[in-house]
């Protein structure tokens, strides 16, 4: 007699696959696409009638699911996504019962890295794949059996859940940066713009995106002396520039509506402008602020004296031309970041 061998159907061998790009941040689907549908096939399960089959659904669409949720936190700004995601979780999270735990001490599955969490959640969804997962790992029946645990799955859900409810907040609520008023509004009132340049040299600290949103509340406030106004034009900038991976909605949102104060249909006779001197490094840029704002203690600019007249700094064209790029990256960001339009928008 021929002994049958258990085996994962091809779908879930691509599903693995899939996932498995994700989690480590080299997707070579659709991200948001690959997780919508993950999100709505668990969201599916839960409304199966309670029986075996259901029970190992449970078991695999949780696991995958938290596996999966950084991604969705970290890198696909979509609310629906985050809704999708927290109705599958909280779905689960009300078939399960904590209290039925009756595992050892460390029995659970712990330190579930990444691509093993997706192997794992995507075997675990039918029989043959835990099988074939249990053979691979080594798992004996009791350890295998440990997945299913309701009270280690109620800690998946509630550990997701959590994450995902603060990153909605940070992507898409109000953030404040009212703390920032202390380090950049002097006493006189005035805007220290070499200590918001500081802050944006200062790239290990995260400092670009609040240095960003705060310049650009404090520009549509109108509260902005003449003499400052292309210093924190200039912070806003940078701000933008120099946030590679992208700002969420809720950065995006005020930084937009700053930009679109510049007038975008101007014309001038100057050949070049002073900014276009600092090379693109944080470094040049913030030789050429500070030396525009506190010339007697920054002395060193890469802008050449003959482009240095205030008059060029502060042309029409200068700040439109800034303008336009700054909004080409925020539009740059929404094609990579994904999402719906409304996202981006009050």
């Amino acid at each position: 007699m021929t002994e049958v061998t258990s085996s994962l159907p091809a779908d879930h061998r691509e599903l693995i696959s899939d996932l498995s790009g994700i989690v480590s941040d080299y997707p070579y689907t659709d991200p948001e696409l690959t997780l919508a549908v993950l999100a709505a096939d668990a969201t599916e399960a839960i409304g199966r009638d309670t029986t075996a089959e259901s029970r190992r659904e449970r078991t695999g669409y949780t696991i995958l699911l938290h596996a999966t949720c950084w991604y969705v936190s970290a890198r696909v700004f979509s609310k629906s996504l985050f809704a999708s995601y927290t109705q599958a979780l909280e779905g689960f999270c009300a078939q399960l019962d904590q209290a039925s735990c009756a595992c050892p001490a460390d029995a659970h599955p712990a330190d579930l890295d990444s691509e093993y969490a997706v192997e794992a959640g995507v075997s675990m969804l039918t029989e043959d794949g835990r099988a074939v997962f249990a053979e691979d790992y080594g798992l004996d029946e009791q350890e295998l059996a440990a997945f299913d645990c309701e009270g280690f799955l109620t800690e998946l859900v509630d550990e997701a859940l959590g994450g995902l409810r603060e990153a909605h907040q940070e992507l898409f609520g109000g953030i404040d940066v009212s703390h920032l008023d202390a380090r950049f509004v002097r006493d006189d009132g005035g805007t220290d713009i070499v200590a918001m340049q500081e802050a944006i040299r200062r790239t290990w600290e995260d400092n670009t995106g609040p240095v960003a949103l705060w310049s650009a509340r404090r520009w549509l406030t109108g509260q902005v002396r003449e003499e400052e106004r292309i210093g924190l034009f200039l912070c806003l900038w940078m701000g933008i520039a120099q946030s590679y991976g992208g700002l969420p909605p809720s950065y995006a949102r005020d930084l937009a509506a700053a930009l679109t104060t510049i007038d975008l249909d101007v014309c001038c006779e100057h050949e070049r402008h002073p900014w276009s001197t600092a090379d693109s490094t944080v470094q040049s840029r913030y030789r050429a602020v500070v030396h525009l704002c506190a010339p007697d203690d920054h002395p060193d600019t890469p802008v050449p004296a003959e482009l240095a007249a205030r008059e060029l700094w502060e042309c029409p064209v200068q700040y439109a031309e800034l303008a336009r790029k700054a909004l080409k990256d925020l539009q740059a960001w929404r094609t990579m970041r994904g999402g719906d339009d409304e996202d981006w928008e009050d």
